[in-house]
C-alpha cells in the first residue's frame, strides 16, 4: 500500500547544535540559491581568513606559552627548569590529545590526507581546537617541531567543519579541506604561491584548474590577514646568492644527493622513534613526556641549545650572515635536531615536520658550502647558496614535493639567480630519495595502516580485507596418490577446475588443474590408466596465500602469474590446507572491502558528537514489507533524514545499492543510521505496513 511522504520538518530531527546549525544554514543557502562559483568562492575565502586567524592565535599562544616556560626555568634554575617545562609540557600534551582527539598527534598532515582519501574529507570540528593547544605547548616549551603542521591541520579541519555544516558532497568539502590546508603554509610561512602548490602537490595530489582556483584564492586571504596582525616578511629572509661559476653545478648535484640520503634518514629515524614509543603499553601522556625530557636531554649538547624549537630563526641567521658556523657545528646541528624531532613528535607530542626538514637541509648545505669554499673558494663563493639549496632539497625529498621546496624557497629569496642549482638538486633528491625509499614522511603513516595512497586516493581497499575473510573454506583437495580416472570424475562431480594436492597427512603438496588432465589424456592416452595425480600435478614449491595476510598481497599474487585459484594455508602450519582463493572469492571479496570503505565513509560523513548514537542496523525485508519490490529512489522520500543504505544482502551475495536498486523480499538490509531511528525505519520501511497482521518472515539463506 502507498504511504504519504513524510514531510522534511517531521523527518529533519538533529541531535545536536552543530546538526540545528548545520540544518539552518542548509535552508538558507537553499532559499537564496546562489551560483556554485559563488559559493565556492566565498567558502574558500572564508576558510583562508579563518585560518589566516587561527595562525594569528597559534603564534600568540605560542609567545605567551613559551614566556611562561622561560619565567618558570628562571624560577627553577636553567637545566632543572628546562627538564621540568618540557617533561610537564608532554604530560599536558599526552593528556589533551588522548582525551579529546587522537588525529592532533604527531605532524598532522598525514591525518589531513587520510581523511580526503578515506572519509571524504570530513575532519572532527574539535581537532582544530586541540591540534592549536597541544602545538602551542609543545613548541613553545622548546619541542623541536614546526609550526607549519598544526596550523595546516587546523585549517584543514575548518574548511571541513564548513563544508559540513552546509550539507556539501564529499568533493566539495575536499576542496575546502585543501584550502585551508593551503592556507596554514601560506600564513606560516607568509608564502601563498608555496601554500597553494603544497595543497595541490602534498595534500590532494593533483592539479586541476577547479582545485586551483580555490585554493589560491584561500591561500591569498590567509596570507592577507597574517600580514595584517603579524607581519609582511617571510619566516626568515633569504638573501638572494647567485650562481658564481658553472663548476659550482657539480658541487650542487653533490649536495642534491646527499639530500637525498638525509631525508630518507630522517623518515626512518621519525618512524623508528614512533614504531618504538607505539610499542610501549603505557598512557600517551607519560610517552609524550619521555620525548619531551629525551628532546631536553638532546639540547643539553649542544650551546645555546639551537635544536629547540622550529630553529627557523638560527637557520636564517647562519645563512644571512653566509654561514659563520663551523663545519662541526653545522653537522651536530644536523644530527641532533634529527634526533630532537624524531623524540618530540615520535612519541607523540604535536607539530610540524616542515620546519625541521628545512633545518636539517639548511645544516647540511652549510656544511657543503663550507667544505667547498675552504677547497674552491674561487667556486664556492657564497657557502650560504648551499644551505638555501640544502633547504629544498632536504624537505623535497623528505615530502616528494620538489615544486613546492622551489617555490617557497624562491618566495623567501624574492629572487631568480639561484633557480637552476634549486631545481636540479631538489629534483635529483626527489628521485634519488623515492629509489630509496618508496614513501614519503607524510604517506609511511598511511601506509603503516594499511592505507596504500596513489594520487591522494587509496587504491589498494582491500589491504583492509584479510584472506581468512574471503577464501572458500574446506575446499576440494585431492591426494597425489589418486589414480587419474577417479580425478576425471572428480572434476564432473565438483565443476571444479583446479584443487590442491595434498598427501596421506593432508598436507599441501601441489596444484592440478583440468588443463593438466586434458594434457595427460593428450599425451598419456594409452597410459593413463596407470598414472596418478602426482605424475601429471604441478608439485613441489608452489605459491600459496596465508589466512591472516591482506587480501591485497594474495591479489597481487594471483595477478603476477595469472592462475585462477590459490591455496590458503596456516602460518602456524604451512603445509595444512584450510582454504582456497578463487576468482570469485576475489570479486566477492572487492564487494566486502567497498562495502566497508562505504561504511567508514558513511560514519564519517556524519561526524556526529557521540550523543547522536550513530549506528548500523540490518533488517530482513519480508514479502509483506513496505519495502518489498521497491526501489531506493522511491523509498528515498519515507527514511529517516539521516539514514543511509550501505548494503544488501541477497542470497549470500553483497550487493552495492544505487538508487535503481529494487529491494526483494529475503534481501537482508544494511543501514546507518540514528540509534533513535532504527524502530521508525522498520515501521515505515522494513516492517509490516498498517491493518496487515503477518509477523516478520525470516530471510531465506
Amino acid at each position: 500500500m502507498e504511504t504519504e511522504p513524510i514531510p522534511q520538518e517531521t523527518r529533519k530531527k538533529p541531535g545536536t547544535r552543530f546538526a540545528q546549525t548545520s540544518s539552518w544554514l542548509r535552508q538558507h543557502l537553499d532559499r537564496v540559491q546562489p551560483p556554485d562559483s559563488v559559493i565556492l568562492v566565498v567558502t574558500a575565502l572564508v576558510v583562508g581568513a579563518g585560518t589566516g586567524l587561527g595562525a594569528v592565535i597559534f603564534v600568540r599562544m605560542l609567545a605567551a606559552i613559551n614566556a611562561i616556560a622561560a619565567a618558570m626555568q628562571a624560577r627553577l634554575g636553567d637545566i632543572l627548569g628546562l627538564f621540568v617545562v618540557m617533561g610537564l609540557a608532554g604530560l599536558i600534551v599526552g593528556w589533551i590529545v588522548a582525551r579529546w582527539a587522537s588525529e592532533a598527534k604527531g605532524h598532522g598532515v598525514p591525518e589531513v590526507m587520510e581523511a580526503i582519501a578515506l572519509r571524504g574529507g570530513r575532519i572532527r570540528p574539535r581537532v582544530a581546537l586541540v591540534k592549536v593547544l597541544a602545538s602551542s605547548i609543545t613548541i613553545g616549551a622548546g619541542g623541536s617541531a614546526g609550526r607549519e603542521g598544526p596550523i595546516v591541520q587546523v585549517g584543514s579541519a575548518l574548511g571541513s567543519t564548513i563544508g559540513q555544516l552546509l550539507h556539501f558532497s564529499a568533493d566539495r568539502v575536499t576542496i575546502l579541506v585543501a584550502c585551508g590546508a593551503a592556507a596554514g603554509i601560506a600564513a606560516t610561512f607568509n608564502a601563498p604561491i608555496s601554500g597553494s602548490i603544497f595543497a595541490l602537490e602534498v595534500i590532494l595530489a593533483r592539479f586541476t584548474s577547479r582545485y586551483f582556483g580555490a585554493v589560491v584564492i584561500s591561500s591569498v586571504s590567509a596570507s592577507i590577514v597574517a600580514r595584517a596582525f603579524l607581519s609582511d616578511q617571510p619566516a626568515f629572509t633569504v638573501p638572494a646568492y647567485p650562481l658564481h661559476h658553472l663548476g659550482e653545478i657539480p658541487i650542487y648535484i653533490l649536495l642534491g644527493l646527499l639530500s637525498a640520503l638525509v631525508a630518507v634518514l630522517f623518515i626512518r629515524v621519525l618512524y623508528r622513534v614512533e614504531g618504538l614509543f607505539d610499542h610501549w603499553e603505557i598512557p600517551l601522556a607519560v610517552k609524550t613526556m619521555i620525548g619531551m625530557l629525551l628532546t631536553a636531554g638532546v639540547a643539553l649538547l649542544l650551546p645555546g641549545r639551537g635544536v629547540l624549537g622550529p630553529g627557523l630563526h638560527l637557520i636564517g641567521e647562519a645563512i644571512a650572515e653566509d654561514i659563520n658556523l663551523s663545519v662541526q657545528m653545522l653537522l651536530a646541528l644536523l644530527v641532533l635536531k634529527l634526533l630532537a624531532t624524531s623524540f618530540t613528535l615520535g612519541s607523540g607530542n604535536s607539530g610540524g615536520v616542515f620546519a625541521p626538514s628545512l633545518f636539517m637541509g639548511a645544516a647540511l648545505g652549510g656544511i657543503v658550502g663550507s667544505v667547498g669554499h675552504s677547497l674552491w673558494p674561487s667556486v664556492v663563493v657564497d657557502p650560504g647558496a648551499y644551505a638555501i639549496v640544502g633547504m629544498a632539497a632536504v624537505f623535497s625529498g623528505a615530502a616528494r614535493a620538489p615544486i613546492t621546496a622551489v617555490l617557497i624557497v624562491f618566495e623567501m629569496s624574492n629572487d631568480y639567480k639561484l633557480i637552476l642549482p634549486l631545481m636540479m638538486a631538489t629534483v635529483l633528491s626527489t628521485f634519488l630519495a623515492e629509489h630509496l625509499f618508496a614513501e614519503s614522511i607524510y604517506t609511511l603513516k598511511l601506509k603503516l595502516k594499511g592505507i596504500n595512497l596513489q594520487q591522494g586516493r587509496d587504491m589498494d581497499i582491500m589491504q583492509g580485507l584479510l584472506v581468512r575473510e574471503a577464501m572458500t573454506a574446506t575446499p576440494y583437495v585431492v591426494e597425489y596418490t589418486m589414480p587419474l580416472d577417479e580425478l576425471g570424475a572428480f572434476f564432473q562431480q565438483t565443476h571444479s577446475h583446479s584443487f590442491p594436492v595434498v598427501d596421506e597427512d593432508h598436507h599441501l603438496k601441489g596444484m592440478i588443474s583440468i588443463r593438466d588432465y586434458e594434457h595427460a589424456l593428450e599425451t598419456h592416452s594409452d597410459a593413463v590408466s596407470h598414472l596418478k595425480v602426482a605424475d601429471i600435478a604441478t608439485m613441489g614449491e608452489i605459491l600459496v596465500a596465508y589466512e591472516d595476510e591482506p587480501m591485497g598481497d594474495a591479489l597481487q599474487r594471483i595477478a603476477v602469474r595469472d592462475i585462477n585459484k590459490l591455496p590458503v594455508v596456516s602460518r602456524q602450519d604451512p603445509g595444512r590446507v584450510v582454504g582456497v582463493i578463487r576468482r570469485r572469492d576475489i570479486i566477492r571479496a572487492y564487494n566486502v572491502a567497498a562495502t566497508r570503505r562505504r561504511q567508514d565513509r558513511a560514519s564519517s560523513s556524519a561526524h556526529l558528537e557521540p550523543e547522536d548514537e550513530m549506528t548500523f542496523v540490518e533488517m530482513g525485508v519480508t514479502l509483506d514489507s513496505q519495502a518489498a519490490n521497491q526501489t531506493l529512489a522511491r523509498l528515498a522520500t519515507i527514511l529517516p533524514h539521516d539514514c543511509v543504505i550501505v548494503s544488501v544482502r541477497r542470497r549470500g551475495t553483497l550487493l552495492i545499492p544505487h538508487g535503481d536498486t529494487t529491494l526483494r523480499p529475503g534481501d537482508r538490509v544494511t543501514a546507518f543510521l540514528r540509534n533513535s531511528d532504527a524502530e521508525r525505519l522498520r515501521d515505515c520501511v522494513l516492517g509490516v505496513p498498517a491493518g496487515n497482521n503477518t509477523q516478520d518472515q525470516p530471510s531465506p539463506p
